[in-house]
């Protein structure tokens, strides 16, 4: 039975039938296949899981749309984090058209592949500037999609716009294969006394050895999450199908369960659904 109050704030849904996925490459062959709600359902189903976010895999509008679209047929997707061209100068009539399209008050928040950008100071400029201010006005979040190289111009950023709730995705994508702490950990250090940042649980393993990780591979770095963001500013995501790379639904679950396990009740409550639905606004959306 699900809990609608266990969220899973990331996800995604996509079919490379239908469109281009530049990231796609050889190498993630495995998932490159059609994923929708029907694929979720029972794995959510069996996590317990009742609310989830599903969250933008290309750079495009329509596929905003679907995704919104697919929102308001569904029982669990409780939110879209969509894409936008943050350069548009009237990005700010896009995201209200996309408000009152269907299933426009699952809008939640907006995303850009950062990390895929060539100047790793991408976030600096200031048409990006004026188009993340139009996110904020819209009263939505924004994930921040980046690695280490882009964190300075992250920082940057969330202090430069306290009004903006971010959400750094994936732990900003940390050299776990590597083994290595730094610089990452020092980097992300710095956002620990902005309260307008938050972090999500999510992609750990896939940044891993996707066939031989363990739960002691990832915990020194949610470790490190724990204490620069506190239990209260960090959210649990799946990063479903990516994580099918390195391991099925329920046992990211599992090892999400396991990485927290010091929680106390009230802290794995906000961990697993509080802190997403209020960053979020999840239960305005909808």
């Amino acid at each position: 039975m699900t809990d609608r109050s266990r969220v899973d704030a990331h996800h995604h849904f996509w079919d490379p039938a239908r469109a281009s996925y530049p990231w796609m490459t050889p190498e993630l062959a495995p998932v490159a296949r059609a994923y929708g709600p029907a694929d979720l359902a029972p794995l959510l189903e069996g996590a317990g899981i009742g609310r989830t976010i599903v969250v933008q895999a290309r750079a495009s509008v329509d596929e905003t749309r679907e995704l919104l679209a697919v929102a308001a047929g569904s029982r669990f997707v409780a939110g879209v984090v969509g894409w936008v061209d943050l350069t548009d100068p009237a990005v700010g009539d896009v995201l209200g058209a996309l408000g009152a399209s269907a299933g426009g008050d699952r809008l939640v928040g907006v995303r850009h592949q950062v990390h895929d950008e060539p100047d790793p100071a991408w976030l600096l400029r200031e048409d990006v500037r004026r188009g993340l201010r139009a996110v904020a006005g819209a009263g939505l979040a924004f994930d921040l999609l980046v690695r280490p190289r882009e964190l300075p111009a992250a920082l940057e950023t969330v202090r430069a716009l306290p009004d903006l709730r971010f959400v750094i995705d994936h732990l900003a994508k940390p050299p776990i294969r590597g083994g290595t702490l730094e610089p990452w950990a020092t980097l992300m250090r710095s956002f620990g006394p902005l309260d307008n940042a938050w972090c999500k649980v999510s992609g750990l393993v896939t940044e891993a050895d996707w066939e031989a990780w363990r739960i002691d591979d990832l915990a020194p770095y949610v470790r490190h999450a724990i204490d620069v963001f506190t239990p209260a500013r960090l959210m649990f995501g799946s990063d479903w199908p990516v994580c099918l790379l390195a391991a099925p639904y329920g046992r990211v679950v599992e090892s999400a369960r396991a990485l927290t396990a010091g929680f106390t009740g009230a802290e794995r409550d906000l961990f697993f659904g509080g802190t997403a639905s209020r960053v979020y606004r999840l239960d305005a959306a909808g």
